[in-house]
């Protein structure tokens, strides 16, 4: 039963992110909705399924995307915007790698969610100022492919990493930040290394 009823939930809240739009809805107010719901209909222990939730992971990230407002909000992001507009004009496979490696770098050290939500206008800018082109759009996957496997680096280098660690530790496995590095940084680096010759061959040799 509870089984039926948490996929019918998620197809509903699923449909709804989809059309958020419409619903003049935001995502975070249809995911409370649907796990709200699902609650209700579950007739589960509320008490009991509040101590499985990650409230200490859930407030660093609520910590994290306030600061990332401020950035917002203060200017900052838009200055970083400005120079580094301005540093690779008409130097597109040069911004590609910088971009590819710095995201990797930066997502080790700052989650990789709000790292892609603070560099999204920036990397918008870079794309006008390079004639928004299908060859300039490879910022786009530089910003991508360098902030989603940079998160492997560090304990904090992705939502999934800091939730699984919470985990672990609940259930007695404890895994400390420098296990956790060294191993990570491994595979971030061959990762990233691959993505290199694939942005290049994709974006400047083939395109």
């Amino acid at each position: 039963r509870l089984l039926v009823l948490g996929l019918a939930v998620l197809g509903a809240v699923t449909a709804a992110f989809v059309l958020h739009t419409t619903l003049h809805l935001e995502p975070a107010v249809v995911a409370l909705l649907g796990g709200l719901l699902l609650l209700a209909l579950s007739r589960l222990d509320v008490g009991e399924v509040s101590r499985d939730v990650e409230w200490p992971t859930l407030v660093f990230f609520a910590g994290l995307f306030i600061m990332v407002g401020a950035l917002v909000n203060t200017g900052v992001v838009e200055q970083i915007s400005r120079a580094a507009t301005d540093a690779t004009a008409d130097r597109l496979l040069p911004a590609t790698m910088v971009l590819l490696w710095g995201s990797a770098a930066l997502s080790a050290i700052v989650d990789n969610i709000p790292y892609v939500a603070t560099m999204s206008p920036v990397v918008a800018d870079l794309v006008n100022a390079n004639g928004d082109t299908a060859q300039s759009r490879v910022l786009w996957w530089a910003l991508a492919l360098g902030a989603d496997l940079g998160g492997n680096a560090t304990a904090v280098g992705a939502s999934a990493n800091v939730v699984v660690l919470g985990l672990a530790e609940r259930a007695g496995q404890r895994i400390t930040f420098w296990q956790f590095t060294r191993y990570g940084l491994v595979v971030t680096l061959v990762t990233v290394g691959l993505a290199v010759p694939y942005l290049w061959l994709r974006y400047f040799v083939l395109a």
